[in-house]
């Protein structure tokens, strides 16, 4: 058996290493969401048998007695930022925040000490009661002196004080640049905010992270999905910096899940790797998936619409780049031998993703797997394509709870048929792999479930579920986050279900999940995370 330590008394890191002659027994298994088990034996990491009945009388190097305990395969989040996630918990954090006062009070508040930039995340005009977008004007109030940038919840827009304008030149007179835009008041200034491709004005002022900052942000949040009973996630959008720093801690046997990176854009950092990377370091890091960004998002008003948002005419968004320039970038990784998930929300982006993916493909719709990320608003004529054309809807159920208060105001009651339409996207036959977008959105994969299978937020808002008739099934929820999600990323031998010859990656919880009333759900805590059979997460 590897060497476990003790850390901080809730986290078990194992050393490089599998788990040997393991039997867990006495417990209440799910091998998937339908076959049951009591009993399970793992060897070098690898489920080698499960039954029910009297356990295996043979020799064990460990057993553990689970006393009826629920215990379930690990679960996945197919799409999730852990960079970002990381530093988010060591930067000013403004998730949640109700009002512009309440933001400017916690950057007043949470500031570090010394000179260089102010960077922050989670500010969301929609929740506060002008729902405007804030200013550099307003920061200055608070922080005049010193760089501030601080990225909206969604990672689409950006809030910076006026020294920060001064240190990148921005200006009355500064161009929007292709698929971003400054927002000026009715007079032509620069407010202050910037979305998508515009806030590259400002962060190339920035120093990017080194290594050791990326290695503790990347650590710090392993250890919060370890704790939240994720055993895989799918990293979407992963530089060469970073994938060079999974690649060490992958040597290291420092990786306590498993990281399906997603490569950022089809340029230099798909040059750089040249081919895809797969099941490295005992299978903790595969890079086979190029991520591309073909619109914003809604809360921004970034996401790119077929006709003008609602609540601002004139406006239908952002796309980043054209059709051909879209078509070249999907063939270019087709063609060196990746996965392509293509960052869509809007409908005009998701048209433009499914008809770069039909162009692409030629017809073979089963060998690539390709992605959409998101899917959110998506022309109802368009939704069986993806099935159609083999492609996965890459979705996030906790974005529907989070934006329906604000979803009919950008895209209308008649466009709303085709967004967060989880129900019509399975009925047609789509595979869906479920992710939180994390850190725009807790990582708890039971709060994605309980709104898959309720369309409520967590005050039983609105009665009844928003859409209801978009709901899934608790099974289809729990598959989402398991077996299809491994299907997404080419897995499904290896990881989503207890089967024998698969990995050992399961999850033990306070509660049967399949037992519960579905109002529980989001409230259902994880009690010991294992992955290749060695606990990496007990909770004390």
């Amino acid at each position: 058996m590897p060497v476990v330590l003790l850390i901080a008394i809730l986290w078990f890191l194992p050393i490089a290493g599998l788990a040997s002659d393991l039997l867990i027994h006495h417990a209440n298994g799910y091998v998937d969401t339908e076959q049951r088990f009591t009993w399970m034996t793992i060897s070098d990491g690898r489920v080698i048998e499960v039954g029910n009945g009297d356990a295996p009388t043979a020799e064990y190097s460990e057993v553990i007695d689970m006393q009826g305990r629920t215990v379930m395969p690990g679960l996945t989040d197919a799409h999730g930022h852990m960079l970002g996630l990381g530093q988010a918990r060591a930067r000013v954090d403004l998730v949640g925040s109700g009002s512009l006062e309440d933001a400017l009070a916690r950057v007043a508040k949470q500031v570090s000490p010394g000179k260089g930039w102010v960077l922050g995340r989670g500010w969301n005009q929609v929740l506060w009661p002008e729902k405007k977008f804030p200013r550099a004007t307003d920061l200055d109030k608070v922080i005049a002196g010193r760089p501030v940038w601080l990225r909206r919840i969604d990672g689409h827009a950006g809030w910076a004080n006026t020294r920060a304008l001064e240190i990148a030149g921005i200006d009355d007179t500064t161009p929007d640049p292709v698929g971003g835009r400054i927002i000026r008041d009715p007079a032509g200034k620069a407010t202050g905010v910037f979305v998508d491709n515009a806030m590259a004005l400002i962060e190339q002022n920035i120093a990017r992270p080194g290594e050791d900052e990326i290695r503790y942000a990347l650590d710090v949040a392993q250890k919060e999905l370890n704790s939240l009973g994720i055993t895989s996630v799918h990293d979407a959008g992963v530089d060469t910096a970073t994938l060079a720093v999974y690649k060490d801690m992958a040597d290291k046997g420092e990786l306590t899940l498993r990281v399906y990176a997603m490569v950022s854009d089809a340029g230099e950092n798909l040059d750089a790797l040249g081919k895809p990377l797969i099941a490295y370091g005992d299978d903790r890091l595969t890079a086979r998936t190029v991520k591309i960004y073909i619109d914003g998002a809604l809360g921004s008003r970034g996401a790119a619409l077929l006709s003008d948002y609602c609540d601002e005419p004139g406006n239908q968004g952002l796309v980043f780049s054209n059709q051909d320039e879209l078509d070249a970038m999907v063939m270019k990784a087709l063609g060196m031998g990746f996965q392509v998930g293509i960052h869509a929300i809007g409908d005009l982006g998701n048209r433009m993703a499914l008809d770069a993916f039909a162009k692409a493909q030629q017809g073979d719709s089963a060998r690539y797997r390709n992605r959409i990320e998101h899917a959110q608003i998506v022309a109802l004529e368009d939704i069986p394509r993806f099935a159609g054309l083999g492609v996965i809807a890459a979705m996030q159920p906790v974005h529907a709870t989070s934006d329906k208060n604000m979803a009919a105001d950008r895209v209308g009651e008649k466009r709303l048929a085709g967004g967060y339409a989880w129900r019509k996207f399975l009925d047609s036959g789509t595979v869906i792999a479920a992710g939180s977008d994390f850190p725009v959105e807790n990582a708890n994969p039971f709060h994605g479930i309980y709104a898959a299978v309720t369309r409520m937020d967590q005050n039983g808002e609105p009665p009844g579920g928003w859409y209801p008739g978009e709901r899934m099934t608790l099974t289809e929820a729990v598959r989402a986050f398991t077996i299809d999600a491994a299907y997404a990323a080419f897995q499904e031998n290896d990881l989503g279900e207890l089967q024998p010859g698969k990995w050992a990656d399961f999850i033990v919880l306070d509660r049967d999940l399949f037992a519960v009333d579905e109002s529980e759900l989001w409230q259902i805590q994880v009690e010991e995370t294992w992955l290749a059979g060695v606990r990496v997460f007990v909770r004390q």
